[in-house]
């Protein structure tokens, strides 16, 4: 089954009758070395980029409107097993019917990649990691001016992630049974555990008392469910942060590990040594000269010892104390960092050999095509009421579906020349068509005013080329629900048993008789 089946399946319980169309997007996968940019060696990862697009058409005459999406990453670390999926971000435009698919949606999603039946990794630990943070938009640009979108407080947010969490955690050991190894980690910086339950209970009460048990804290620290950075092998070893704390874009644990690792004292970043003075190489001896070019060579492991001492000073639990205090945890909002781990030993037959990385699977697209479709979502649409979204969606699923079909660059548009009474001509460009983005290089990240050191040897697969066989059997689906409606919470009437009201009178003590 792959992601596309499985998330029109989580989606055909909902209540009522509704119709879904559905495109999913997975890149074939690449190297990538800033999952633990820190650790010392660091790890051989690969990563996938994901992106869901759910639709949703009220009637077969009405056009369709964009209703939820969700934005992920996919790592793979072979040298121990493991796999990484990071949920970046999930929005809703407020546009559906009620009850709203996300839910399903999203438990959907993480069940696929937690149950080793359905994971398309052959991996033995899974680790899901969440930063939850409310806003009024994510992923729809101007969602947030539509009136019928109400975006969820930050408690409440942080109570219907751990909610989503337990239901497939219940999910996975009802399918899974006890042998698999299971964990649930949140924490709430600036809240003690007691405050963070009573806080979160408070929004969403637990459905029933034997509901999988959350550890307040991190995971870090725990040997059940191995790390992905730190194997067997390497466990008498000493650990630092890098080797424990995976890096993700837009996220407060790598900001503040950046902090760290160039910081190297209480009063701050160190003024840099003071150079030596230039000297003409034609003067160098022949020794001299070696020894300058020595000198080059260990200018990065001087740096990179610099750096692992920096993360050493600082312990695990420090690490998550400080983080209590950052600006973007107390700004006046509560954010919640959740991890679900998921370890299964699987017996692999001795002479089968294991595929290739970097080798892409059917119905999976380039990496450009899954950041062209997003670039544009997020920077040439808006969805403030349904008119404007309704033509959103129509743009960008011909634009997903042109480029399966081999759609070509769009031409520039011709500049017509209109000449006025003084003999000038001023030119007008026409209009450009509603197309999606040209693909645009990013600036690189720069680390200490340098680009990191990346992994410059050719991948020996080439770009899977994604036709309309792969959208109609992989990136395209459509679902239509037929259920019985959802029972209504009606009130009881006036007159009615069971809403009958009992007045309390108070009462009167008895005066004693004179």
């Amino acid at each position: 089954m792959n992601l596309r089946d499985a998330l029109l399946e989580g989606l055909a319980k909902l209540p009522g009758t509704r119709e879904f169309h559905i495109h999913v997007l997975v890149s074939s996968p690449r190297k990538h070395s800033n999952l633990y940019p820190y650790a010392v060696p660091r790890p051989k990862t690969y990563l996938q980029e994901i992106l869901v697009l759910l639709s949703e058409q009220p009637t077969p005459d009405s056009p369709r409107v964009f209703v939820s999406a969700i934005e992920a990453s996919l790592y793979h670390v072979p040298s121990t097993a493991s796999a990484v999926l990071y949920v970046s971000k999930v929005d809703s435009t407020g546009q559906a019917r009620t009850p709203s698919p996300t839910p399903a949606l999203v438990r959907a999603f993480l069940t696929y990649y937690a149950s080793p039946t359905t994971r398309p990794l052959s991996v033995d630990h899974l680790w899901i990691h969440l930063f939850a943070r409310a806003q009024s938009q994510y992923l729809f640009p101007n969602s947030a001016d539509f009136p019928g979108k109400r975006p969820l407080t930050d408690v409440k947010l942080c109570a219907w992630w751990k909610r989503q969490f337990t239901m497939v955690a219940e999910d996975m050991l009802a399918r899974v049974g006890a042998a698999h190894r299971l964990g649930l980690f949140y924490m709430l910086p600036g809240l003690g555990e007691l405050e963070a339950f009573h806080s979160l209970e408070r929004s969403y009460s637990s459905q029933s008392p034997n509901s999988v048990p959350w550890v307040y804290g991190h995971p870090y620290c725990q040997t059940d469910i191995p790390l992905p950075c730190t194997s067997n092998e390497s466990a008498g070893k000493s650990h630092h942060l890098g080797h424990v704390i995976p890096w993700f874009d837009d996220d407060p644990k790598a900001r503040f590990l950046d902090e760290i690792a160039y910081t190297t004292d209480a009063e701050g970043v160190k003024s840099p040594e003071r150079k030596r003075p230039r000297i003409d190489r034609d003067i160098l001896k022949p020794e001299e000269d070696a020894e300058s070019g020595s000198d080059k060579k260990n200018v990065t492991s001087v740096k990179e010892e610099h750096t692992t001492k920096s993360l050493k000073k600082v312990s695990i639990e420090e690490f998550w104390e400080r983080m209590s205090f950052r600006q973007e945890c107390i700004a006046g909002a509560l954010t919640g960092f959740f991890v679900m781990a998921i370890s299964c030993l699987t017996q692999k037959p001795p002479s089968r050999s294991e595929p290739s990385p970097l080798a892409p699977h059917p119905g999976q697209v380039s990496p450009q095509m899954v950041k062209r479709v997003l670039t544009s979502l997020m920077t040439g649409h808006e969805f403030p009421s349904v008119e404007r979204a309704a033509w959103s969606t129509r743009v960008l699923e011909e634009s997903i579906k042109g480029l399966c079909n081999g759609l070509k660059t769009v031409p520039s548009p011709e500049i017509t020349l209109n000449p006025d009474e003084s003999g000038r001509r001023t030119p007008e460009p026409n209009p450009a068509p509603a197309t999606l983005a040209p693909p645009q290089t990013p600036p690189p990240r720069l680390v200490n005013g340098k680009r990191p050191v990346i992994d410059v040897s050719p991948n020996p697969f080439p770009e899977p080329v994604a036709s309309l066989e792969t959208y109609n059997m992989y990136i395209y689906g459509s679902l239509t629900v037929r259920n019985p409606d959802e029972p209504r919470k009606d009130f009881p009437a006036v007159g009615d048993s069971k809403g009958a009201i009992t007045v309390l009178a108070a009462r009167k003590k008895k005066r004693p008789k004179p």
